[in-house]
């Protein structure tokens, strides 16, 4: 991970990320590290299996507090502003684009936040970087595995 790389988020985002991080430290790591010391004191450490899987959980939650605290001290959170200048897309905006009659509503997000299930869409994917900058009335194509598709910006909250 681009230790200098600026990590957009909206606060949102960023709320659920802390709580994730507190989650982790104050419950989750304390529960494990008990489970990892309590297995250990069961005696041959080789064929405990208790013990292997309680460290690798432990390894697993370490490797997440690392990844979350440097999102954390990089993290830039999406000012309201930034949505509506310009009547153009930037991050945090929600825009709803026509393909073939078919309208659909995205909101482009940093790539921590992208959740396409969701239709939050990183400004880094595909449809994301052609949507930066648009306005209402223009289209877009992006090449997709069934080929190119083109979409019309509806509109842009």
């Amino acid at each position: 991970m681009d230790n200098n790389k600026k990590i957009y988020l909206t606060k949102e985002g960023l709320a659920e990320l802390k709580k994730e991080y507190d989650e982790l430290v104050r419950v989750k790591r304390p529960d494990v590290l008990a489970r990892v010391t309590q297995a250990r004191n069961m005696g041959d450490l080789s064929e405990n299996a208790e013990y292997v899987a309680s460290r690798e959980e432990l390894t697993f939650i370490d490797g997440r507090i690392d990844e979350l605290e440097i999102i954390l001290k990089q993290a830039v959170v999406i000012r309201e502003g930034l949505k509506t200048s310009n009547h153009a897309v930037k991050l945090g905006s929600t825009v709803t684009l026509n393909s073939n009659g078919k309208k659909e509503v995205f909101t482009v997000v940093g790539e921590w936040e992208a959740d396409p299930t969701n239709k939050k869409i990183s400004h880094e994917s595909p449809l994301g970087k052609v949507l930066i900058g648009t306005k209402v009335g223009e289209k877009v194509q992006v090449e997709a595995p069934a080929g190119k598709i083109t979409y019309s910006v509806v509109s842009i909250h």
